[in-house]
This record gives structure tokens, sequence and C-alpha cells, in this order.
């Protein structure tokens, strides 16, 4: 049941198809921003060397598992079909209890309002974050990699679900990491993930794609990088408490940005195919 006009959807098609092109280059403050994380790894201690590592390991096979603790799934669902309620009452009336199959089912402006919600939440969580694990400079930035990973999994989980499409199924946790990577890649980097998720629901593809699961350690290291020179001002102690808070924010964001507009992005695409198979 597609509850939007053809002109609707291409509408918002096309507003995501400009936000991938702004995402073709970089801002002059980015390009800066890739300095190399060398510098930090000189003077942290060889044991938080040793933890992050293990720790990004970790979280590595958590994504590989599903990553189950990071999400709110059911609390997602609920924001989901308390909106619809608000928005339609009749249709969604119609269904007692939330599930993930009935996202479909949703206005796409019902799934953008929610995934904005979650989206500000976790913004909220990784500025507090931020402050707590910057205010001991370095010697808590061991503690703020792996913490601020932990909510771009969670963020980037639950705007999947937000859009209807399961965490849990390897082929999303293989579109997680590509979302990941988009949004903390260089412009090369970007355009090629942008012209591997151009057509990632077609079936004959499917099987490369889950062997790019393989792929987590680059991934990783692309996101690392990603932490530059930000992330040696906030390893100065108390001064890294306010840097932290804003640098982990403003993370938070481009990751659920991204999350949304490749979501949205397949959402509108698989609501066309339906409306034409219906023609």
């Amino acid at each position: 049941m597609i509850q939007e006009q053809r002109s609707e959807l291409k509408q918002a098609l096309k507003e995501i198809e400009t936000w991938e092109q702004e995402q073709r280059d970089l801002s002059i403050l980015e390009k800066i921003g890739r300095m190399p994380f060398t510098l930090l790894d000189r003077f942290t201690p060889k044991g938080l060397q040793q933890k992050i590592a293990e720790l990004l390991d970790e979280l590595g096979s958590y994504l590989h598992t599903g990553g189950n603790y990071l999400v709110q799934e059911k609390s997602v669902l609920k924001k989901l079909h308390a909106n619809w309620q608000e928005a339609d009452p009749a249709t969604a009336g119609q269904y007692a209890e939330p599930d993930i199959a009935l996202v479909e089912a949703m206005p796409l402006a019902v799934c953008d309002r929610v995934a904005e919600q979650v989206r500000e939440a976790n913004k909220t969580m990784a500025f507090a974050q931020g402050a707590t694990t910057g205010f001991g400079g370095i010697f808590t930035l061991a503690i703020d990699i792996p913490a601020v990973l932990g909510l771009a999994l969670k963020v980037l989980q639950e705007t999947a679900i937000c859009y209807g499409y399961n965490p849990n199924d390897v082929r999303e946790r293989v579109f997680i990491v590509k979302c990941m990577q988009l949004a903390t890649s260089d412009v090369v980097g970007k355009r090629a993930i942008l012209k591997d998720l151009a057509d990632y629901d077609n079936p004959d593809r499917a099987r490369d794609a889950i062997s790019e699961v393989q792929g987590w350690r680059e991934t990783m290291a692309s996101f690392t990088d990603s932490f530059g020179w930000k992330k040696l001002f906030q390893s100065i102690p108390v001064l890294g408490m306010v840097l932290g808070s804003f640098m982990n924010r403003s993370m938070i964001h481009d990751m659920a940005e991204t999350a949304q507009n490749m979501y949205r992005k397949r959402a509108v695409k698989a609501r066309l195919r339906e409306l034409d198979s219906n023609l």
C-alpha cells in the first residue's frame, strides 16, 4: 500500500540525488581535517593503542553477528506507530502492535519524522558522551573512540528500522558498513561507494555485497583517520571536554544524515517499483 503519489516520490528521489552530488566533494575544513592520525599514535601510550585495537575488533565482531545490543528496535517501532496513528489514525488503528514489516505501508513523511527524532536523540547522547570522555584528555580518548563507534552503529541501525529495513539481516549489516564508509571517506571513496550503492537491491549483486563484510577493518581505519587533528585537540584535558562534545555530536549527525538519505532512497525506489508493478 503506497500512500504517496508518483510525483511526491520523484521529488524525494531528486532531493536525495542532490545530497549525493554534494557528497562528491569535501569542504576545505574537511580536507584540513584529513591530517594523519600518526601524531596521536606517537603520543599515545602503547597500552592505550592496544586497547583501542581490541575494542575496534570487538565492535567489528558485533557487526558481523548483528550488533543487537546497540539497537532499540521496539522503541523505534513504537515511535513509528505513534506517528502513523497521528498522521493516519484510520489505517494505523487497524494494527495494534508495531512491526517492522508494516513500515512500508506507512507514509514516507512518518519515516522521515522518526528518522529525524532518532538522529537528534543520538546526537544528544554523543554530546554528553564526548564531554564525559573528553574531560580526561588523552587518557580517556581510548574510551571515546570505541564509544562513538558504538553510537554510530546504533544510529545507523535505528535509521534502517525507520525505513523498514531489518539491521539483523546480513545484507543490511553490509549496507550499514557502506553508509559508515560513505560518511567518513575522502572524495574518491565517496564516489566509489555511491556508485556501489546505486543499485543495492538488485539481487544479482547480493552475493558480492555479502562478501564485502570482510572490509570491516578498512572501514574502521577510515573511521579512525577521519577524526584527524580534531581528536588531537581533544587529547588536551578539560579543553577536550568541550571539543569532544561538539566533535562527537557532529560525527553522529553526519552518520545519521548519510543513513537517512541512503535508506530513504531505497524506500523511495521500492515504492516507485510497487507503483509500476500495479499499473
